[in-house]
């Protein structure tokens, strides 16, 4: 039996069996139930610990349909499964409930299911109906919950005592009664569950997980332990999807794996890619490639019983030209995007990154660094700019020797070198972006040099700062040309 704390002492929220036939009941304070139970055993509930286990229990009922979402409130709970155009791929309602309740018994639960056409109406059925699985016939919700304790419309405990004291304990009971007074004397709280229930309204749900645009899954007699058959079976999943990416010209950007082992623990892999793709064999790939990433691998003692594929983005993927002749091989655009992909999948996600312009004349403020996924990076007109290709962190500074003050640099020493300087170009003028900066105006002007030594290498050197206009400036290198 669990306990909490409440009004006037810890007081039971969860208890089994044996309990309940001493007549122990939920709600009631545990000095009252250890009068009716000598030997009465007690734990301290652990919300969070439950919730916990509701959450693995949705991705579990993954399998069954991508719309999974576990529902908690006060002292009830159970999970949401939206069956829509996925019951035929067991063989109907009924063999999908029967798949459902045999695989929750086999990890040891109890279960309690029903089919209804609102979650209400299912979640009544299920917890106060007869013993077993049912189905409620399309529109027959009333017909369903009239008999029923009061109870399955999810109220809230001081509801159900206030509806038990005034009479009314079954739900064909509030179903007869005018709705003004219920609005009165409950609040818009009850008569809400009511509608609900009945489908008059709405009752949004948010699934455990992203549901998938495109989807595909498989069972097997029995489970697969090497990563290798887990990879071909998925390859055979994304064929499948890939087919549909092909009949509405778009391609995966984002594909999550779900493995479900016989203890009920579910894996999942989720990867990114770097460009839109149908490519099953490149993405069977990057799931062995995150496979080989995991801490434990996958040969272990429980093998897994069902897979399935999820598409959770997708973007336009318009008919590309491939290489003429009989080999199929994609353009090299498509083969850098797929090594971006690997080098992801074996580095960590975003561990790739591409630099894409930034608004801004300040040179370390003009580019930003991005995942590799996102859109190419569009650089315009440099309007015949030099820019290195290695920017350094910070700029370095230097020593300098120059003709005159404001002339180029003859000669300089950075890092303990010194450069003699055959060939300058500049200054490029840069000043400080007050509008960005509150205090940026108190920034010294930069003025740039591209220079070029004699063994070939050039730099990109700055002044900051004019000579006369207060303290001697100083010369930085920000850049090396490559």
């Amino acid at each position: 039996m669990l306990v909490a704390p409440g009004t006037g002492g810890p007081r039971v929220v969860a208890l089994n069996r044996a309990a309940r036939a001493v007549g122990i009941k939920l709600g009631d304070l545990v000095s009252s139930a250890r009068a009716k139970a000598v030997d009465l055993q007690t734990r301290d509930a652990d919300p969070a610990a439950d919730d916990a286990g509701l959450r693995r229990l949705a991705l579990w009922c993954v399998r069954y349909t991508p719309f999974a979402a576990p529902w908690r409130e006060d002292d009830a709970s159970g999970v949401f499964l939206d069956s829509s155009g996925c019951a035929h791929l067991f063989g109907g309602e009924a063999r999908m409930l029967d798949l459902i309740e045999h695989g929750l018994r086999r990890l040891g639960m109890h279960p309690r299911v029903a089919i209804a056409d609102t979650a209400g109406a299912a979640w009544g059925v299920a917890h106060y109906g007869p013993a077993g699985f049912h189905i409620v016939a399309a529109g027959a919700q009333a017909a369903a919950l009239r008999g029923l304790p009061a109870a399955a419309l999810r109220l809230p405990g001081e509801t159900r005592a206030l509806l038990h004291r005034l009479g009314l304990r079954r739900v064909g009971d509030v179903m007869d009664q005018p709705r003004g007074p219920f609005t009165a004397r409950f609040g818009a709280g009850l008569l809400l569950r009511l509608d609900q229930a009945l489908g008059t309204a709405p009752e949004p749900i948010s699934p455990l997980v992203a549901p998938p645009v495109y989807h595909a899954r498989a069972g097997f007699l029995d489970a697969l332990t090497a990563a290798e058959h887990v990879v071909e079976a998925a390859r055979q999943l994304l064929d499948t999807v890939a087919e549909e990416l092909a009949r509405d010209r778009v391609g995966a950007r984002k594909v999550r794996l779900l493995l479900f082992r016989l203890d009920g623990e579910v894996l999942t892999v989720t990867f990114g890619l770097a460009r839109p793709s149908r490519d099953a064999a490149h993405m069977a790939r990057l799931i062995a490639l995150r496979l080989e990433r995991q801490p434990e691998g996958l040969e272990a003692d429980f093998g897994f019983e069902a897979i399935a594929v999820h598409v959770l983005a997708v973007a336009p993927m318009p008919e590309q030209q491939t290489l003429l002749g009989l080999s199929e091989e994609p353009l090299a655009e498509t083969g850098f995007a797929q090594l971006i992909d690997r080098l992801e999948q074996r580095l960590g996600e975003h561990a790739v990154r591409r630099l894409h312009p930034r608004q801004s004349h300040v040179p370390e403020r003009a580019v930003t660094a991005k995942a590799v996924g996102d859109a190419a990076p569009d650089w315009g007109d440099t309007n015949g700019r030099a820019r290195p290709l290695l920017l350094l962190p910070y700029p370095e500074l230097a020593e300098v020797m120059a003709l005159v003050p404001e002339g180029p640099p003859q000669q300089f020493r950075w890092r303990g070198m010194l450069h003699q300087v055959t060939g300058a170009e500049g200054p490029e003028r840069i000043a400080p972006e007050w509008w960005r900066n509150p205090g940026a105006e108190m920034e010294a002007e930069r003025d740039y040099y591209v220079l070029e030594t004699g063994q070939g290498q050039r730099f990109w050197l700055y002044r900051a700062g004019h000579y006369g206009a207060g303290p001697v400036p100083n010369w930085f290198v920000h850049g090396v040309f490559a």
